[in-house]
């Protein structure tokens, strides 16, 4: 039998590959080469440094999000609202980015700290109804992602403009863009914010894994009523966990305000930063490390779709399909493990 730590390693490794091979007799099902589907996809994802740096462009706020959502699971709690607390970081930080004006020492920090409250804030709010009236955090979280996404374009079109459907840009001394990394990636969208993203993976890990507070957080997410016997404040840790969660999916709308767009338009529609964080989070075994693995992963299959059509006719939905079934082949993993599980009690 595999050890655990062997199994959390290998599973996302057969998972990806298991996912891939469906891809491609899927591909073969329809007429396309998978062979030269899988080469436009690796080319488009890494053939230039302007394709490098938008895989990593696209992968930085998929860290965050998928730490925020990996943190409220090892947590016990599903936090579905990621994506409305990308809205709502994303508009913090436009909003202190084009309003303040400062030095960048001073600027800068200030963006990502209001980011990060603005989406604490949105993830205190079904903490502490789970925590008090004992109210699911699916429910709350994803009535709030509409709240926010309703809310933000409020804010854009009658608070921060004149009825204009995007804000002003940041300045320079709140923004993320870099003249050197424009020039190293042939002016793709690339940014500082993929150290801020694993600089909190860092953060997350050993707040987890090194201190009295994660484990408390820990030991709760797998079981609330031993932990309150043990005479932890499991209220506390719940309100706790979703507050932390949420600012790390701030933090990741931060990364398309002061980042990728350098400003914030109105929505129709959600984004999918935290829903994809979601996926990210599963694919990652909700561990730091992991998550980020799983949202490079998910930033090369994202910027490489764009080159199947034109390089190899291949759809890019088929893309979409293969991550579906790398979520799928995650999912049936802990199914799997199950089996194997039972089997091993039964020999016993």
């Amino acid at each position: 039998m595999f050890s655990n730590r062997l199994f959390n390693v290998l599973v996302p490794i057969i998972s990806v590959l298991l996912g891939l091979i469906a891809g491609a007799i899927i591909m073969l099902a329809f007429g396309y080469n998978p062979i030269e589907g899988y080469i436009a996809l690796w080319n488009g994802a890494f053939g230039s440094s302007y394709f490098f740096g938008e895989t990593v462009r696209q992968a930085t706020p998929y860290i965050l999000t998928g730490l925020s959502v990996a943190f409220a699971f090892r947590s016990g709690l599903f936090n579905i609202g990621a994506e409305g607390q990308v809205f709502v970081g994303w508009l913090a930080a436009v909003w202190i980015g084009s309003s303040l004006d400062a030095p960048m020492f001073i600027h800068l920090p200030l963006t990502l700290i209001g980011a990060a409250l603005a989406g604490a804030f949105w993830g205190f709010i079904p903490g502490l109804l789970k925590a008090t009236k004992g109210v699911h955090e699916v429910i709350i979280t994803i009535m709030m992602n509409y709240i926010a996404l309703h809310f933000s374009n409020y804010m854009i079109r009658y608070v921060l403009t004149d009825g204009s459907d995007t804000t002003d840009r940041v300045l320079p001394s709140a923004s993320l863009a870099s003249e050197w990394l424009l020039e190293i990636t042939s002016f793709s969208r690339m940014h500082w914010g993929i150290l801020i993203a694993l600089f909190a993976a860092v953060v997350v890990w050993f707040l987890l894994e090194k201190t009295t507070a994660g484990y408390e957080l820990r030991s709760v997410g797998y079981n609330p009523h031993a932990s309150r016997y043990a005479g932890m404040n499991v209220k506390k840790n719940i309100i706790l966990s979703m507050v932390i969660a949420g600012a790390l999916a701030g933090l990741g709308g931060a990364m398309a305000g002061l980042g990728t767009f350098g400003y914030m338009p109105t929505h129709s529609a959600f984004t999918n930063l935290g829903f994809d964080g979601i996926a990210v989070a599963l694919l990652g075994g909700n561990a730091a490390l992991g998550t980020v693995i799983a949202a490079f992963l998910f930033g090369v299959l994202k910027i490489g779709a764009l080159n199947m059509p034109t390089a190899a006719g291949v759809p890019s939905e088929l893309v979409e399909i293969v991550t579906a079934l790398i979520i799928f082949f995650v999912a049936s993993s802990y199914m799997i493990r199950w089996i194997l599980l039972r089997f091993k009690k039964e020999e016993k």
